[in-house]
């Protein structure tokens, strides 16, 4: 069991109003949770205080070497009150292997829960009541130890902040142009793609930032060898529904195995829609568009949950997809957000309270 000591704030912060706008990672709760890793001792000194800077060393190695994950989960509050997680367990799980990739320490899976569990559970009230708004809670370890050389760093925190946030449709489900990337790479196999590694987000903006400047909203990349073969869009995975086929891009070392993208194969698989994990190329897209057997086509990722594509952007060609918000699309976006918010029976046993 993880000893957890509580120093709690002074000065609480003023907590948002119902139906205050509150956007996405730009108000923090009043406490967060930190242990510290030494070699030799292990993680130690957990401890739940009050938000504020960290203090690190110009040299501590996170700076200069890039050793730093995350995770990003949510806490819902149900109509009846209580605060719900959803899968948690894959965040923990996802967490340690990112930190086995970059030769950090793994945090124990049942310490990032109780570590979860405690600090959203002291900060209910921040947890916020509006339609389609939650707690965000943001996991990450990072290496401290102020030390110049390329080796793994003898010395880590692991952290855990909230964050409430607002609706991510806040104008209701609607479809986004996505742009497919064909200069830049995200990532390799053997690299660090298939973690939530720091820097796989970083080598992505250039991407981001030119969808942004053609008037696309997300960026999809393919594969690094080949360059033809699509793998995930920005923050989050990819589904293409193709002549009643769904289909994913199949986990080949270089995509993030996402909780949601999971979520909606399971779901799809319960209800008997034919669904596969499989190499996707851009060509063979535009092929079935132009076959109009492009049906639909949706992200799927913490954030959005499902995010539906209307367009989508390859070799001057601009594919438009279905008229709307796709049936598929709306039906796994209710469902999943059903069982997040307690709405409805979980028929997985997904959801634990905080």
């Amino acid at each position: 069991m993880l000893d957890i000591k509580t120093h709690l704030t002074d000065n609480p912060k003023r907590k948002p109003a119902p139906g205050e706008k509150l956007g996405f990672g730009q108000l923090f709760t009043d406490h967060m949770f930190q242990a510290t890793y030494t070699h030799g001792e292990g993680w130690h000194d957990a401890e739940i205080v009050p938000y504020g800077p960290i203090a690190l060393a110009p040299s501590s190695m996170a700076l200069h070497y890039g050793q730093a994950v995350f995770e990003g989960l949510k806490a819902y509050r149900a109509a009846d009150g209580r605060i719900l997680l959803f899968r948690p367990e894959m965040n923990a799980r996802r967490l340690g292997n990112s930190c086995r990739r970059l030769c950090m320490p793994a945090f124990p899976e049942e310490d990032f829960l109780a570590a979860v569990h405690a600090l959203v559970r002291l900060e209910e009230e921040w947890t916020p009541t509006g339609a389609g708004e939650s707690l965000y809670i943001r996991p990450f370890v990072f290496a401290t130890e102020g030390r110049l050389g390329v080796s793994p760093s003898a010395e880590y925190r692991f952290m855990v902040i909230l964050s409430p946030s607002g609706s991510y449709y806040p104008g209701g489900l609607a479809p986004i142009g996505i742009r497919i990337e064909e200069e830049y790479v995200r990532a390799a196999r053997g690299g660090m793609g298939h973690v939530k590694a720091a820097g796989n987000y970083a080598v992505s903006l250039i991407g981001q930032i030119k969808a942004h400047e053609e008037g696309y909203s997300q960026v999809l990349w393919l594969d690094a060898v080949h360059r033809k073969y699509v793998e995930e869009v920005g923050a989050m995975n990819i589904f293409f529904k193709v002549a009643g086929e769904v289909v994913t891009p199949a986990l080949s070392g270089s995509i993030l195995p996402g909780v949601t993208r999971d979520s909606v194969l399971r779901l799809c698989e319960l209800w008997g829609v034919p669904a596969r994990e499989a190499q996707v190329s851009a060509d063979d897209l535009a092929d079935a568009w132009r076959a109009g057997q492009l049906e639909e086509v949706f992200g799927a990722g913490t954030a959005a949950v499902i995010s539906p594509v209307g367009k989508l952007a390859y070799r001057g060609l601009e594919m438009r997809v279905g008229d709307g918000i796709g049936a598929l699309s709306a039906r796994l976006y209710q469902t999943l957000t059903d069982i997040q918010w307690g709405r409805v029976p979980d028929p997985f046993g997904w959801v634990r309270e905080a």
